[in-house]
């Protein structure tokens, strides 16, 4: 079972790495900017995470989540270097699976650490959206959590479904993957369908 649960963290890792070489692309950035950038959005909310959890911090004593970092930004410049032309709408697809990989890492992590459910599906969201929000606030961009389309919103309905299916005793396998299909369904709908959560009246 901890296995999985690394794989599914190593899965996270490089999805986010992808998403952050992307964005280093669009910018213009040299390789260390690419390094940092994919970096920081790949293990950045985990970080933040497992600080505030005041655990060990899950990468400090494993060097498998920078080499699955390593072989992404490879894996990602050499296909731009072959292609020359990346649409944006591949960001927004590595970034959402990469959100719905860590919402559902996170809330379980939490959960394991002997957090309430509330607690746990907050870290989720931390998990899910801190890495790109570092990696927005270093491309000068505003952050995805904080516009367009539903972002932070698909994690806590994620972690929702991952902490109910756990309260209702389904196996945590079930639970991670209609908790993680939750998550990617909710972003891919909102990207698709402009879907936002307005609270002032702005003109058209």
């Amino acid at each position: 079972m901890t296995e999985l649960y690394h794989w599914f963290d190593l899965i996270g890792v490089a999805v986010f790495a992808i998403s952050g070489t992307l964005v280093a692309y669009e910018k213009k950035m040299d390789g260390f900017g690419v390094v940092v950038l994919a970096t920081v959005t790949a293990i950045g909310g985990g970080t933040v995470r497992d600080v505030i959890l005041n655990v060990p911090v899950f990468w400090l004593h494993d060097q498998s989540y920078f080499a699955a970092i390593l072989a992404a930004i490879l894996l990602t410049t050499r296909l731009i270097n072959k292609q020359r032309t990346i649409p944006h709408y591949n960001l927004q697809i590595a970034d959402a699976f990469g959100l719905a990989f860590f919402a559902v890492m996170g809330t379980q992590k939490a959960l394991l650490a002997g957090m309430p459910d509330m607690t746990a599906v907050i870290m989720g969201v931390i998990t899910g959206c801190f890495g790109g929000l570092i990696r927005d606030v270093l491309a000068r961009e505003i952050p995805m959590l904080l516009k367009g389309e539903l972002y932070a919103t698909t994690c806590i309905a994620g972690g929702i479904v991952y902490t109910l299916c756990i309260n209702f005793s389904l196996i945590v396998e079930v639970a991670m993957i209609l908790s993680m299909l939750m998550t990617l369904l909710l972003r891919f709908a909102a990207i698709k369908w402009g879907i936002v959560l307005h609270v002032f009246k702005y003109p058209d």
